[in-house]
């Protein structure tokens, strides 16, 4: 059992090191022609050290000229070493940091076509994480990996000099390399652990955090500041134990190197003066020795400081890839139909269900939504009205049945063809922290001013927007918060007309609003039924009395549809619907 965890430890350490070196392909021969630079300055580390001896051998002999000449070509080959290493480390580092920012790319795009269930599941925090803090973790974790493996391979060549001249050292150095195995094991596991509960409380730092930004308005007004905080203080008191913990295991994993590694130095001196005593070995070889020893217990920090970078790596590394292999949700597939026609929308036989969720939402829903008509759909709370619009932009797939576009399953569409051709306006529509020319922007780069306010004054916000200081350059703050209610919803159908979608959904668009508003954007819509088709899921009833076409939901099922005044003699739900509205606004 214990073989069979290991295993796939590995397979998982290895599959997330596989993702980060799939952003190093494109440099790889750099990488290959920087790691043989590295390498060779390792060796000329190795060299050092044996230079190094002979000049303590040679002074002691009393051969000044030879000693100094020995000690010039230390600082000759040190210096040619250290300059090249330099080099090529910064040049790996360089490299890095494009691979991570092209990896914070892919990972963002990634996370935007998750699918909507995805978002129901995942907190924002972590999302975050993962796009603008996991990515940084390949920063300098390569070279220090290039690094470590050349100077590996370097002290290999050392271990084979002192197995010739001294025997005895080299089992000491065994037995330092055992312990320290057995040294790193542990508490490499156990900062792992460590890291991964640290990373869940800052994303839900995060999360709250982005919360409590989207709504400060409401925190304040709800006057629940200092409980929010409470919720903030005791994640930082969290990650307060986590980084205690850290610290503390951190320390005595220091510290236990730091004990094996001086052990292994004196040990090593020790042995070497008695050879030295006995004959049996020169002293040039036990200064370069000292050197060589020294050059292992630096190898071993080396590790011990990669060890830590590798289990913050590896839990990034985790994450990243359970985003970009599609390890927790598979991305929406789209087709390649393309439709530019009339915007008729059709539900044949449609069944819904949310995941995880027994109860039907749709219940075989058959409708057909004609082009260049306003077509409502209402009822009670909870009767699947919103589903369906989530439904025909993909948000969520039928469970049984078939969506359809001017004949085309919406399934076989391009994304392109199904976002250009249908567009949707909540009752809260979200508007983008930029100004009010930016918003227009983010939909065609390259729209001028001239059709962005014809678009505002069809939809009655070019006036309000004039009268701004700044006018179309207004920053619009977070989440639009400049904006009222109604401005929200004329500046957001303005931009959807910049899109050009034959088809456009108002979920519950004047539902609050006020009176006033309610009725420029009512006049708004009616205006767009000319060219458009205008589906709206509605709550106030008056809104939509002028409907071309009125669909009645009752527990998934559509059970009437008419005009306004059919509906009042023929549909008793909609009778009530009616008199429930009434008696409210009395």
């Amino acid at each position: 059992m214990y073989m069979k965890k290991t295993n796939k430890k590995k397979k998982q350490n290895l599959k997330s090191l596989s993702v980060m070196l799939k952003y190093l392909k494109p440099y790889r021969f750099k990488v290959i022609v920087l790691t043989l630079i590295i390498f060779i300055s390792e060796l000329c580390f190795v060299a050092t050290g044996y230079l190094n001896g002979k000049s303590v051998e040679e002074l002691t002999l009393g051969n000044i000229k030879l000693a100094v000449l020995f000690m010039l070509a230390y600082g000759a080959i040190e210096m040619f070493g250290s300059l090249i290493w330099n080099f090529s480390s910064n040049a790996l580092s360089r490299m890095q940091t494009t691979a991570a920012h092209k990896m914070t790319e892919d990972v963002y795009l990634k996370i935007m076509y998750l699918p909507a269930k995805a978002f129901e599941k995942i907190k924002s925090g972590k999302l975050i994480n993962i796009i603008t803090s996991d990515t940084e973790q390949i920063v300098g974790s390569v070279q220090q990996l290039i690094s470590i493996i050349a100077r590996v391979i370097n002290t290999v060549i050392v271990f084979i000099y002192i197995l010739i001249e001294a025997p005895i050292i080299c089992l000491e150095i065994v037995f330092f390399l055992v312990v320290y195995y057995f040294i790193n094991k542990y508490f490499k596991k156990k900062l792992k652990k460590i890291r991964e509960d640290t990373k869940k409380d800052y994303d839900n730092l995060s999360s709250i955090s982005n919360e409590s930004i989207h709504g400060v308005r409401e925190i304040k007004t709800l006057g629940i500041i200092k409980n929010v905080f409470a919720d903030v203080k005791d994640i930082v008191k969290k990650l307060d134990k986590h980084n205690k913990t850290e610290y503390n295991t951190e320390t005595l994993y220091d510290a236990a190197s730091t004990i094996l590694c001086v052990s292994l130095e004196i040990g090593s001196f020790i042995t070497a003066i008695i050879l030295v005593g006995m004959g049996q070995t020169s002293v040039a070889f036990m200064v370069a020795m000292t050197w060589y020893i020294y050059r292992f217990t630096n190898l071993v920090y080396n590790i011990t400081s990669f060890t830590k970078t590798l289990e913050r790596l590896s839990v990034s590394m985790d994450r990243i890839a359970e985003i970009l292999d599609n390890k927790l949700y598979k991305d929406v597939e789209f087709g390649v139909s393309e439709v530019n026609g009339d915007g008729v929308v059709e539900f044949k036989g449609v069944t819904f269900k949310y995941p995880n969720e027994s109860r039907l939402v749709l219940d075989n829903i058959n409708i057909k939504f004609e082009n260049n008509k306003k077509i409502a759909i209402v009822g009670a709370s909870g009767e699947g009205k919103s589903t369906i619009f989530n439904l025909i932009t993909r948000l969520f797939d039928p469970t049984k049945g078939t969506i359809t576009i001017d004949g085309v399953n919406i399934k076989k569409l391009t994304e392109n063809s199904l976002r250009q051709n249908v567009s949707i306006i909540r009752q809260e529509p979200f508007i983008f922290n930029r100004t009010i020319k930016e918003n227009f922007e983010l939909i065609d780069p390259k729209v001028n001013l001239e059709s962005i306010r014809k678009y505002c004054k069809l939809a009655s916000i070019d006036d309000y927007i004039m009268s701004l200081p700044k006018q179309y350059n207004t920053l619009l703050g977070e989440g639009g918060v400049n904006l009222s209610g109604g401005q929200k919803q004329r500046l957001a159908i303005a931009r959807t007309l910049l899109k050009r979608s034959k088809i456009i959904l108002f979920d519950e668009a004047t539902s609050a609003l006020d009176n006033e508003s309610q009725e420029i954007v009512k006049d708004t819509i009616d205006n767009l039924v000319e060219d458009h088709t205008i589906i709206i899921v509605a709550h106030r009833l008056t809104t939509i009395v002028n409907a071309d076409v009125i669909y009645v939901i009752d527990k998934g099922k559509v059970i009437a549809e008419g005009t306004h005044e059919e509906l009042l003699k023929n549909c008793k739900e909609y009778q009530k619907l009616y008199k429930k509205e009434n008696s409210i606004t009395k």
